[in-house]
């Protein structure tokens, strides 16, 4: 059973940075995509970047693209989301998800896409 944890929420100024750890452990033989989601107060699960998780292409939101950073440490199966420039309405719940890379595709930052979620790790922007 794939298991994923977040680590790294907090309370942070417009304009700050925070680096989110996914600590995964209970992969079997394959290729896995990892993704990173938030979901705001009373909004839907926006999905925010995807790799894989032999590395190569990373994918990302329009939103985040050129603040936000995904990547990953093979030896210690931690996937990282760096979010730089940050901005009051990206206060969330942010979480990573994981699945079975497709045969054929690039990884996909819809919800759908994955069965195994961790539980979440709050961030809030504000001063």
């Amino acid at each position: 059973q794939l298991q994923l944890v977040e680590s790294g929420g907090g309370l942070v100024q417009p304009g700050g940075s925070l680096r989110l750890s996914c600590a995964a452990s209970g992969f079997t033989k394959g290729d896995y995509d990892i993704a990173w989601f938030r979901q705001a107060p009373g909004k839907e699960r926006e999905g925010l970047s995807c790799m894989r998780s032999t590395g190569g292409r990373r994918n990302y939101a329009d939103s985040v693209r050129g603040r936000f950073t995904i990547s990953i440490d093979f030896v210690k199966n931690v996937v990282y989301l760096q979010m730089n420039s940050l901005k009051a309405e990206e206060t969330g719940i942010y979480y990573c998800a994981a699945d079975l890379a497709p045969y054929l595709g690039a990884c996909s930052v819809a919800p759908e896409r994955y069965r195994y979620w961790g539980q979440g790790t709050q961030v809030t922007v504000s001063s």
